[in-house]
């Protein structure tokens, strides 16, 4: 009894520490990801919807469009692909509020391309890949805040896509560390189970 005990004591604390040291790979890849901005080209940006009142931009949603509008200036891709659907109650999507606020920095409405039907981050990537197939494009970067944009790129790939990340610098607050805390634990189970079988799962 007494050996039984002593392995199974070992293989808990043996499993314990595979979790931590797991958690913590996840972790560290979350922040180097919305730290590190590729230099690589790409066919499209994708911008990742957020929050829109009335047809206009949330601070969040303007930080990552911005921050594509810069990455499309320097020509690291030839098209940007907006997302987003809208709430109930809005008049107007994610996706058409980002357009908009493209257009009117002069981006030509045949470098944009959008999927505006997506209530989550899945949902809007999935529903965006026929769009993006359509339009040939096989590489992506992906522009999301610091702490979602691993959750992005690691989506796209589990759609086929060739994928490196840009994020808009951000300042850290107790608001980043709680969503960075969030995104690890979903990005942890995602990598084991697929973000698509996450999405079923939590919707």
């Amino acid at each position: 009894m007494r050996v039984f005990l002593r392995s199974a004591f070992t293989i808990a604390v043996a499993t314990a520490f595979a979790m931590f040291l797991y958690i913590a790979i996840v972790a560290t890849t979350v922040v180097w990801s919305g730290a590190h901005n590729s230099a690589r080209t790409a066919d499209v940006i994708v911008v990742m919807g957020a929050a829109q009142y009335d047809g206009t931009p949330s601070p969040l949603l303007e930080s990552r469009l911005a921050h594509a509008l810069e990455l499309w200036k320097a020509k690291r891709a030839p098209l940007i692909a907006v997302t987003g659907g809208k709430r109930e109650g809005d008049r107007f999507t994610e996706a058409a509020t980002s357009r908009r606020w493209l257009t009117d920095r002069g981006v030509p409405t045949n470098s944009i391309i959008d999927e505006d039907t997506g209530q989550s981050t899945w949902q809007s990537l999935e529903n965006l890949a026929p769009v993006l197939a359509q339009a040939n494009a096989t590489s992506v970067l992906a522009v999301s805040s610091s702490w979602h944009v691993e959750r992005v790129v690691l989506s796209l790939r589990e759609l086929g896509f060739d994928t490196s990340s840009s994020a808009p610098s951000s300042s850290l607050t107790r608001e980043t560390l709680t969503k960075t805390t969030k995104e690890v634990v979903g990005i942890a189970i995602g990598r084991i189970i697929g973000f698509g079988a996450l999405f079923d799962i939590t919707g």
